[in-house]
């Protein structure tokens, strides 16, 4: 197995800090994986994310590597409205950090989705 430099980030986690990036940017800094999931498949090029399992993964290496935080959902608040508890992320300054270091090692590479301005 391949095994990556410390610090550097695949392009699927950069789409996923992208997707924290503007959510923090309209006010809301959490998402919760099904938000990001449906985010990701509606942007150009998210043909990476090819199940859910693969984005768990993700944000479970993301979280792991201090790229993101996490935190579950009230019990209470998803009772309420009959469904399972959800996680909620939120990107860390070593997250957006690893996502501009993505953006300028790869400039010609990376492209922001619709809606989503550079940092």
């Amino acid at each position: 197995m391949v095994r990556r430099k410390p610090g550097t980030i695949l392009p699927l986690e950069a789409a996923i800090l992208e997707v924290a990036t503007a959510r923090n940017r309209a006010g809301d800094p959490e998402f919760h994986g099904f938000l990001a999931a449906k985010e990701l498949r509606d942007r150009d090029g998210a043909r990476a994310l090819t199940a859910h399992g693969t984005l768990y993964k993700a944000l479970d290496r993301m979280e792991t590597a201090g790229l993101l935080d996490s935190r579950w959902e009230d019990p209470d608040d998803a009772a309420a409205e009959g469904r399972p508890r959800r996680r909620f992320y939120r990107i860390t300054g070593a997250g957006a950090r690893a996502l501009a270091e993505f953006r300028a090692a790869a400039p010609s590479a990376w492209r922001p989705s619709p809606g989503i301005a550079p940092a």
